[in-house]
């Protein structure tokens, strides 16, 4: 615990000024005769004492400091026998053993010191009063009590201060392992966003090939080339969201662009898409228009994988998307007021509940993360024989305008 620094030194300066006061009081009433001479001398040894424990305080640890009390103590019961004045002095030393002593050793000590006090007004009042013992027994109560109270008090606020010390400590490893796990949740789902679709994407196109590598060599080599292709896009996807990077569908060109072009590249694996833009086009925040495109990315390879007659990955049969080139998607990019909205819709073979595959089924959570980031909803429908429609909302303003510190616009 912490100690009041400045409290104890106001009872250092209290004892010497006691004791200087003492020391004048008894020159001036009976002047430098031997005893006068003697006493002056024991309190020369005990201001010498006291001044010891003050300086070496940190060396003497707590045994050492109740030795060096109990001798301070024994030389100032030598001097109030030999002057009765300097029995005031027992305030600063109470201090010390409130300080240095436990709750019952306190208790002994105080009333040890009261009554030494008491006796030596006594003394030099050389007749009974009955204040001179109320009034060392209310000081010392009051000594004792204020000096408790601070005490009691310093330890609370250390105590609090351990706790908000150990507090901050553990909200900082809370918020380290927060971070971690928020940026293994962005891999997560940039890698389901574009390394896994781009895989599948390989996938069929690899499998196509392969079936047609005999019969149609040309149309082989070029579901090939588009593989490698892929590849290579997945390659520089993998280097950007790792660098935390836009997407390279959005560099250097629009949100409507990146998703017109997006549905072009859907129709080599997987079904029918159009894309249709809505409303006149106006400036997005980037993270909105990333967010926007990768759950544009995130749909259609869902309409890939789940959409065909049985809901599952039919693409691959024959060429390149065969059979799930009987489902058409559309996608449509409207500019409201206000917001932003997003539609995938198509006429597939729809779901009663949306229970994923197994090991599959991160995507519909990953773009609801990915729009709360940006203030976004993301809606989905669907019935059986019915079709899918995954309709997003973004607000246009995302990021909110921060008001300026003087409170204007």
């Amino acid at each position: 615990m912490r100690e009041r620094t400045w409290l104890n030194w106001a009872m250092h300066v209290g004892f010497y000024l006691l004791l200087a006061a003492s020391a004048l009081r008894l020159v001036s009433r009976h002047g430098m005769v031997a005893q006068t001479v003697t006493s002056l001398a024991v309190c020369g040894l005990l201001a010498l004492a006291y001044a010891a424990g003050i300086l070496w305080w940190n060396r003497l640890g707590q045994r050492g400091r109740l030795v060096w009390l109990g001798g301070v103590a024994a030389v100032w019961l030598v001097l109030v026998m030999l002057a009765p004045s300097f029995s005031w002095c027992a305030v600063p030393l109470l201090f010390l053993c409130l300080r240095l002593l436990n709750a019952r050793g306190f208790a002994m000590a105080a009333a040890a010191l009261t009554l030494v006090v008491i006796v030596a007004q006594l003394e030099i009042a050389k007749e009974l009063d009955v204040s001179l013992i109320l009034a060392p027994v209310g000081i010392a109560a009051m000594t004792a009590v204020i000096f408790g109270e601070l005490q009691r008090e310093s330890a609370a606020r250390q105590l609090l201060i351990d706790d908000l010390i150990s507090t901050r400590g553990t909200l900082a490893d809370s918020r380290h392992r927060t971070g971690v796990l928020e940026e293994r949740e962005r891999l997560a789902r940039e890698i389901h966003d574009t390394l896994a679709q781009g895989l599948t994407s390989m996938g069929i196109l690899l499998q196509a090939a392969d079936r047609m590598w005999a019969t149609d060599p040309e149309q082989a080599r070029a579901h090939v080339r588009r593989a490698a292709a892929a590849a290579a896009d997945n390659l520089d996807e993998a280097r950007r969201f790792v660098r935390g990077l836009q997407p390279p569908g959005l560099v250097d060109v629009s949100l409507p662009e990146a998703l017109a072009r997006l549905c072009a590249d859907a129709d080599d694996t997987g079904p029918r898409v159009r894309f249709r833009l809505a409303g006149e086009e106006y400036p997005l925040a980037p993270e909105v228009q990333a967010a926007l495109l990768r759950v544009a990315q995130a749909a259609l390879a869902n309409v890939r994988d789940h959409a065909g007659p049985t809901g599952g990955t039919t693409g691959a049969a024959g060429t390149a998307g065969t059979a799930a080139a009987t489902v058409t998607a559309t996608v449509t990019l409207s500019y409201l007021d206000g917001e932003v909205t997003l539609d995938v819709f198509d006429d597939g073979a729809g779901f009663a509940e949306p229970a994923p595959a197994p090991g599959r089924g991160y995507g519909l959570r990953a773009m609801r993360d990915r729009l709360a980031e940006v203030h976004g909803v993301l809606v989905v429908e669907s019935a059986p024989g019915e079709g899918t429609a995954v309709a997003a909302r973004v607000p246009a303003a995302w990021p909110a305008r921060v008001p300026n510190g003087d409170g204007g616009a």
